[in-house]
């Protein structure tokens, strides 16, 4: 049997779920035919056939968690040492089972429970941190582990995340474990705005602005040689909400392009982004972010920064509010926004500077 293995989907993913299966045990295909269709944290990927020839076997069957150079279809002919080297295990009749590498968990500091109390812990499932304590100078006695696995035994088994929320999940503790963050906020008077502006064209024309003024918030911090890259080409991250969790899909060259480019290919890119459509390359390297949360709700935010990056721009819920106006009160229109920057790589002088420039080009008529 020829064995085809889960190749290497790029952007250090390793692990996909199986979506759906094109074919089936017993059926031949041509050589670059559709042969599966898995999920990835990035997007929905459609794998063609490495071979011609007939299926002989499927590793796995639909909703399972492949990862990469674990067996994915044996095909007739070949050797079985044609397979190679397997990567974690396989188990008959449960899919594709692999050894995925540990995901970074932050540490128990301040947790205080005896070793008996700790192996208690482990056989019944508890997570220490979520349990209160009651003994002397906050010791997690036998019975606080007991109540809580009362507790989570009767809400029923959780929910493991998969796919884009389990990325997200890791993704934001390595960001809070390892960004300096700080959060400027400050509002903007729209109230000269034409009527029927598209506001995410101007927050990004007011974005491109403010990264001319001040390019030390489009940059890449380097952690390990502590070193910056100012980038001379702005690529926005667009935080997109979706039902599968936060994507973030990149407009490229977007300080070289015009505004009725941008308005055709935001759309179709925020389009293309819900459906799992968008293909990998469009959801890596950006240079900066932006996410327009106010038509859910909010006016301010601390969004979360994201290595390489060292900013991330959030507008939140346009209003009326009360301003005045030659030294009378009038009411405009104003939209709130808010800067968090990496404070590493970025000082207050330069993120005021930004948020300045921003202001002033939302503020403009034209």
């Amino acid at each position: 049997m020829k064995i085809f293995k889960l190749p290497d989907l790029g952007e250090g993913l390793q692990e996909a779920e199986i979506v759906r299966w094109h074919v089936k045990a017993g059926d031949s295909i041509e050589q670059d035919a559709l042969l599966v269709s898995v999920e990835t944290a990035k997007a929905i990927v459609d794998i063609p056939s490495p071979f011609t020839g007939k299926i002989q076997r499927l590793f796995g069957g639909e909703h399972d968690v492949a990862h990469v150079g674990a067996p994915l279809v044996g095909f007739e002919g070949g050797d079985d040492a044609d397979a190679g080297s397997v990567v974690g295990k396989v188990e008959v009749g449960k899919g594709i089972v692999a050894d995925a590498p540990p995901a970074a968990t932050p540490l128990a500091h301040g947790i205080k429970a005896t070793p008996a109390v700790r192996a208690l812990a482990r056989r019944l499932n508890v997570d220490l941190a979520m349990v209160t304590p009651t003994g002397a100078e906050g010791l997690i006695t036998t019975n606080d582990v007991q109540r809580a696995a009362r507790i989570l035994a009767e809400l029923g088994p959780q929910e493991l995340l998969r796919g884009v929320r389990k990325v997200m999940a890791q993704s934001m503790t390595l960001a809070h474990a390892e960004v300096a963050s700080a959060t400027l906020m400050d509002d903007a008077d729209i109230q000269a705005w034409r009527s029927g502006e598209n506001v995410m064209l101007r927050l990004i024309r007011a974005l491109v602005a403010a990264c001319r003024a001040e390019p030390s918030l489009n940059a890449w911090y380097d952690s390990q040689a502590v070193g910056r890259r100012l980038l001379p080409n702005v690529d926005i991250g667009i935080a997109v909400d979706t039902p599968d969790g936060l994507l973030v899909p990149v407009l490229r060259g977007v300080e070289k392009r015009s505004a009725d480019d941008l308005k055709l290919a935001l759309p179709r890119l925020i389009k293309a982004t819900r459906e799992r459509k968008v293909p990998p390359e469009d959801l890596r390297a950006n240079t900066i972010t932006l996410s327009n949360f106010g038509p859910i709700a909010g006016r301010y935010a601390s969004p979360i920064v994201l290595p390489p990056t060292v900013a991330i721009v959030g507008a939140g819920r346009i209003r009326d509010e009360v301003v005045a106006v030659d030294g009378k009160p009038a009411v405009h229109r104003m939209v709130p926004l808010s800067v968090t920057f990496d404070h590493r790589a970025v000082t207050g002088g330069e993120v005021g500077r930004f948020m300045a420039a921003m202001i002033k080009d939302l503020e403009r008529a034209d």
